[in-house]
């Protein structure tokens, strides 16, 4: 045992395990829906916090990327999508994933609080914490709901960023999240239907494996209506324009076609399945790439607000304003806790 652990590779070695534990895809969506958050909301911050807001959200996402590989280790290494992620492979112990999770989460949590302040640093704590303790430990193993009340906290982001920028959370934001949280369901259930005798064989209920393919594909068409619902709030709040108006009805036309087409198909039909889980990953891109570019053509002004005072952060008491001025006269949820 001693010259096997002497015989390990350093950290820096190891590094790109390390970044795969963090899950950079997972984490590339959190650090996109941030960013839009942040550059839409109605004050702005300093070129400095920003960038070290944005990092930390990746870290944050990141670290509870880790932390779900260090709890799911056992699941993992016996599902052929998740064999060959680092702790399986051997690559990084399990309290090596442990330690660098909660060292990440901890630089992240102060590295937000300190640039921008406390309520964004709070909600990326609860965001870590939600997703680690009561989707990873609770929800998981226990319910085939996991993915629905999980995806809360993969929706979450943009009200980080909306919240780095101003100290508080709005209707923007919160609209913001619930394109997300409906999303999350349909594009996971996706892949959950190619992937049913993974998770049968790891002890997961999923929906596919608990309720079957029929009901799992119904439930992936309500869901996928509810977030085309959904996915106009941004245009009924006013606070998007036309760009965002055609890009979010042509993509939401077409999720629809495809959701139709998985509730359509057969079992011995993966292709259909596959496209959809493929294309959601485009349209929730789409959907805030559009609403970026709406705000970046200044149809939509941003200014301090007129009360300057700060709630915590080096940087907030210049930048961030604790009462923003909400886009149209839209009023303002005050959020102290998560």
């Amino acid at each position: 045992m001693a010259s096997h652990v002497a015989s390990r590779p350093s950290f820096v070695k190891r590094l790109p395990h390390f970044v795969t534990l963090m899950k950079p895809r997972v984490m590339a969506l959190a650090l996109f829906t941030a960013f839009v958050g942040l550059m839409v909301a109605p004050t702005r911050l300093d070129p400095l916090p920003g960038f070290i807001a944005i990092l930390a959200i990746a870290a944050g996402a990141g670290a509870a990327g880790a932390l779900n590989m260090w709890y799911d280790a056992d699941i993992d290494a016996v599902m052929a999508r998740t064999a060959m992620r680092p702790i399986p492979r051997g690559k990084v112990t399990k309290i090596e994933a442990l330690v660098f999770g909660l060292v990440l989460a901890v630089i992240a949590i102060t590295a937000l609080a300190f640039a921008t302040n406390l309520a964004a640093a709070t909600l990326l704590a609860g965001t870590i914490l939600f997703y680690v303790a009561v989707y990873t430990a609770w929800l998981k193993r226990s319910t085939s709901q996991n993915i629905v009340i999980g995806g809360a906290a993969g929706a979450l982001p943009p009200v980080i960023g909306w919240a780095a920028a101003t100290g508080q959370i709005a209707l923007e934001p919160l609209a913001l999240f619930l394109i997300i949280f409906l999303w999350t369901p349909a594009h996971f259930w996706a892949l959950a239907l190619n992937r049913s005798d993974d998770y049968a064989r790891a002890g997961v209920p999923m929906l596919p494996v608990v309720a079957g393919r029929a009901a799992t594909t119904r439930q992936i068409l309500v869901y996928s209506v509810l977030l085309v619902l959904a996915s106009e709030l941004p245009w009924v709040l006013e606070f998007a324009g036309v760009i965002y108006g055609v890009i979010a009805a042509a993509c939401s036309a077409l999720f629809l076609l495809f959701a139709h087409r998985v509730n359509k198909s057969t079992g011995a039909d993966r292709r259909a399945a596959h496209r959809l889980f493929l294309f959601s990953i485009f349209y929730l891109f789409a959907l805030f790439a559009a609403l970026l570019a709406d705000h970046g053509t200044g149809a939509f002004s941003r200014s301090p607000a007129p009360h300057a005072r700060h709630s915590g952060g080096w940087a907030h008491g210049k930048a961030l304003p604790a009462t923003a001025r909400v886009a149209n006269g839209l009023p303002t949820l005050i959020t102290r806790e998560v």
